[in-house]
Protein backbone atom coordinates (compact mmCIF):
# COMPACT_ATOMS: atom_id res chain seq x y z
CA UNK A 1 0.00 0.00 0.00
CA UNK A 2 3.20 1.90 0.74
CA UNK A 3 4.49 2.07 -2.52
CA UNK A 4 1.02 2.06 -4.85
CA UNK A 5 0.39 5.63 -2.96
CA UNK A 6 4.00 6.85 -3.97
CA UNK A 7 3.20 5.84 -7.38
CA UNK A 8 -0.76 7.67 -7.12
CA UNK A 9 1.11 10.71 -5.91
CA UNK A 10 4.33 10.47 -8.68
CA UNK A 11 1.14 10.11 -11.33
CA UNK A 12 -0.66 13.28 -10.03
CA UNK A 13 2.43 15.06 -9.87
CA UNK A 14 3.66 14.24 -13.21
CA UNK A 15 -0.04 14.69 -14.78
CA UNK A 16 0.14 17.86 -13.57
CA UNK A 17 3.19 19.10 -14.93
CA UNK A 18 1.85 17.96 -18.41
CA UNK A 19 -1.26 20.31 -18.08
CA UNK A 20 0.09 22.81 -17.22
CA UNK A 21 2.76 22.73 -20.16
CA UNK A 22 0.17 21.73 -22.30
CA UNK A 23 -2.03 24.78 -21.38
CA UNK A 24 1.04 27.23 -21.55
CA UNK A 25 0.96 25.74 -24.99
CA UNK A 26 -2.82 26.57 -25.62
CA UNK A 27 -3.31 22.91 -26.78
CA UNK A 28 -7.14 22.09 -26.72
CA UNK A 29 -8.68 19.34 -24.42
CA UNK A 30 -7.34 16.32 -26.38
CA UNK A 31 -3.90 17.43 -26.55
CA UNK A 32 -4.18 18.50 -22.87
CA UNK A 33 -5.29 14.58 -21.77
CA UNK A 34 -2.24 13.41 -23.94
CA UNK A 35 0.54 15.68 -22.64
CA UNK A 36 -0.76 14.53 -19.13
CA UNK A 37 -1.07 11.30 -20.13
CA UNK A 38 2.08 10.42 -21.47
CA UNK A 39 4.36 12.21 -18.70
CA UNK A 40 2.00 10.39 -15.89
CA UNK A 41 2.97 7.20 -17.09
CA UNK A 42 5.39 7.67 -20.26
CA UNK A 43 8.36 6.71 -17.47
CA UNK A 44 7.11 4.02 -15.98
CA UNK A 45 5.84 2.78 -19.17
CA UNK A 46 9.60 2.71 -20.64
CA UNK A 47 11.07 0.91 -17.26
CA UNK A 48 8.44 -1.71 -17.65
CA UNK A 49 9.63 -2.19 -20.89
CA UNK A 50 13.36 -2.00 -20.10
CA UNK A 51 13.00 -4.95 -17.31
CA UNK A 52 10.35 -7.13 -19.19
CA UNK A 53 6.99 -6.32 -17.23
CA UNK A 54 4.44 -6.58 -19.71
CA UNK A 55 1.44 -5.66 -20.51
CA UNK A 56 3.06 -2.34 -18.69
CA UNK A 57 1.73 -1.42 -15.69
CA UNK A 58 -1.15 1.07 -16.44
CA UNK A 59 -2.63 -1.30 -18.93
CA UNK A 60 -3.01 -4.12 -16.14
CA UNK A 61 -4.20 -1.49 -13.59
CA UNK A 62 -6.43 0.83 -15.36
CA UNK A 63 -6.88 3.30 -12.27
CA UNK A 64 -3.67 5.18 -13.27
CA UNK A 65 -5.60 6.13 -16.55
CA UNK A 66 -8.62 7.31 -14.24
CA UNK A 67 -6.51 9.10 -11.71
CA UNK A 68 -4.45 10.72 -15.03
CA UNK A 69 -7.93 11.64 -16.57
CA UNK A 70 -9.65 13.13 -13.03
CA UNK A 71 -6.37 15.01 -12.50
CA UNK A 72 -6.77 16.50 -15.90
CA UNK A 73 -10.29 17.73 -14.71
CA UNK A 74 -9.37 18.73 -11.40
CA UNK A 75 -6.23 20.85 -12.69
CA UNK A 76 -7.88 22.64 -15.66
CA UNK A 77 -11.35 23.65 -13.24
CA UNK A 78 -8.53 24.65 -10.99
CA UNK A 79 -5.99 26.48 -13.05
CA UNK A 80 -6.60 30.03 -11.78
CA UNK A 81 -5.38 28.55 -8.71
CA UNK A 82 -2.18 27.76 -10.68
CA UNK A 83 -1.86 31.45 -11.52
CA UNK A 84 2.17 30.82 -10.95
CA UNK A 85 2.65 28.15 -14.39
CA UNK A 86 6.27 28.13 -13.96
CA UNK A 87 6.38 27.66 -10.19
CA UNK A 88 3.89 24.93 -10.70
CA UNK A 89 5.26 22.86 -13.05
CA UNK A 90 8.83 23.19 -11.28
CA UNK A 91 7.06 22.19 -7.87
CA UNK A 92 5.04 18.95 -9.49
CA UNK A 93 7.56 17.96 -12.05
CA UNK A 94 10.30 18.61 -8.51
CA UNK A 95 7.76 16.12 -6.58
CA UNK A 96 7.39 13.27 -9.28
CA UNK A 97 11.22 12.86 -9.96
CA UNK A 98 11.63 12.39 -6.30
CA UNK A 99 8.67 9.86 -6.12
CA UNK A 100 9.17 8.06 -9.50
CA UNK A 101 12.94 8.24 -8.94
CA UNK A 102 12.39 5.71 -5.39
CA UNK A 103 9.94 3.78 -7.10
CA UNK A 104 12.19 2.51 -9.78
CA UNK A 105 14.85 1.57 -7.76
CA UNK A 106 12.18 -0.60 -5.82
CA UNK A 107 11.30 -2.18 -9.64
CA UNK A 108 14.86 -2.93 -9.90
CA UNK A 109 15.49 -4.17 -6.56
CA UNK A 110 12.77 -6.23 -6.53
CA UNK A 111 13.74 -8.35 -9.75
CA UNK A 112 17.66 -8.32 -8.20
CA UNK A 113 19.39 -5.87 -9.92
CA UNK A 114 22.32 -4.35 -8.83
CA UNK A 115 22.45 -0.68 -7.43
CA UNK A 116 23.97 0.90 -10.06
CA UNK A 117 21.21 -0.57 -12.33
CA UNK A 118 18.23 0.08 -9.64
CA UNK A 119 19.77 3.64 -10.24
CA UNK A 120 19.70 3.51 -13.72
CA UNK A 121 16.02 2.45 -13.47
CA UNK A 122 15.00 5.19 -11.55
CA UNK A 123 16.38 7.93 -13.25
CA UNK A 124 14.88 6.95 -16.43
CA UNK A 125 11.95 6.23 -14.77
CA UNK A 126 11.47 9.90 -13.23
CA UNK A 127 12.84 11.58 -15.97
CA UNK A 128 11.30 10.05 -19.71
CA UNK A 129 8.03 10.92 -19.04
CA UNK A 130 9.04 14.82 -18.72
CA UNK A 131 11.42 14.05 -22.13
CA UNK A 132 8.14 12.48 -23.89
CA UNK A 133 6.62 15.85 -22.30
CA UNK A 134 9.34 18.74 -23.82
CA UNK A 135 9.18 16.31 -27.23
CA UNK A 136 5.74 17.08 -27.56
CA UNK A 137 5.91 20.20 -26.87
CA UNK A 138 8.58 21.57 -28.97
CA UNK A 139 10.79 22.17 -26.39
CA UNK A 140 14.56 21.23 -25.73
CA UNK A 141 13.72 18.44 -22.72
CA UNK A 142 14.56 20.10 -18.93
CA UNK A 143 17.16 16.83 -18.32
CA UNK A 144 19.77 17.73 -21.41
CA UNK A 145 19.72 21.32 -20.54
CA UNK A 146 23.15 22.83 -19.22
CA UNK A 147 21.70 25.06 -16.56
CA UNK A 148 19.37 22.29 -15.24
CA UNK A 149 20.45 19.97 -12.35
CA UNK A 150 17.93 17.32 -12.47
CA UNK A 151 18.86 13.43 -13.42
CA UNK A 152 21.67 14.40 -11.66
CA UNK A 153 19.29 14.67 -8.55
CA UNK A 154 18.07 11.62 -9.27
CA UNK A 155 21.55 9.84 -9.08
CA UNK A 156 22.20 11.58 -6.32
CA UNK A 157 18.91 10.59 -4.47
CA UNK A 158 19.68 7.05 -5.49
CA UNK A 159 23.03 6.63 -3.83
CA UNK A 160 22.08 8.22 -1.29
CA UNK A 161 19.02 5.89 -0.52
CA UNK A 162 21.65 2.49 -0.94
CA UNK A 163 23.70 4.38 1.67
CA UNK A 164 21.23 5.28 4.22
CA UNK A 165 19.90 1.39 3.82
CA UNK A 166 23.27 0.43 5.81
CA UNK A 167 22.22 2.36 8.67
CA UNK A 168 19.57 0.80 11.65
CA UNK A 169 16.50 2.30 10.67
CA UNK A 170 13.41 0.55 8.77
CA UNK A 171 13.75 1.18 5.06
CA UNK A 172 10.68 2.87 4.43
CA UNK A 173 12.80 5.95 5.93
CA UNK A 174 15.72 5.23 4.11
CA UNK A 175 12.90 5.16 1.18
CA UNK A 176 11.38 8.51 2.23
CA UNK A 177 14.31 10.46 2.84
CA UNK A 178 15.53 9.63 -0.38
CA UNK A 179 13.00 11.32 -2.07
CA UNK A 180 13.21 14.52 -0.06
CA UNK A 181 17.15 14.42 -0.53
CA UNK A 182 15.86 14.57 -4.55
CA UNK A 183 13.22 17.02 -4.22
CA UNK A 184 15.74 19.35 -1.91
CA UNK A 185 18.55 18.96 -4.32
CA UNK A 186 16.96 20.50 -7.48
CA UNK A 187 14.75 23.21 -5.57
CA UNK A 188 18.45 23.96 -4.01
CA UNK A 189 20.10 23.54 -7.49
CA UNK A 190 17.98 26.04 -8.82
CA UNK A 191 17.68 28.24 -6.04
CA UNK A 192 21.61 28.60 -5.94
CA UNK A 193 22.18 28.47 -9.21
CA UNK A 194 24.60 25.05 -9.03
CA UNK A 195 24.69 23.21 -12.00
CA UNK A 196 26.96 21.06 -13.85
CA UNK A 197 30.64 22.28 -15.43
CA UNK A 198 29.61 23.62 -18.58
CA UNK A 199 31.79 21.88 -21.45
CA UNK A 200 31.46 24.95 -24.17
CA UNK A 201 33.35 27.76 -24.64
CA UNK A 202 32.20 30.48 -24.00
CA UNK A 203 34.18 33.46 -25.19
CA UNK A 204 32.84 33.32 -28.32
Amino acid sequence: MFYFVIDILGVIAFAISGVLVAMDKKLDLFGVFIIAFVTGVGGGTLRDLLIGNTPVLWMREPIYVYVVIVTVFLAILFRGKLKYLRTSLFLFDTIGIGLYTMLGIEKGLNIGLLPIMCIALGTITACFGGVIRDILCNEIPVIFKTKEIYATACIFGGVSYFLIRKLPFDNAYAYVAAILIIIGARILAVKFKIALPNIYRTDK
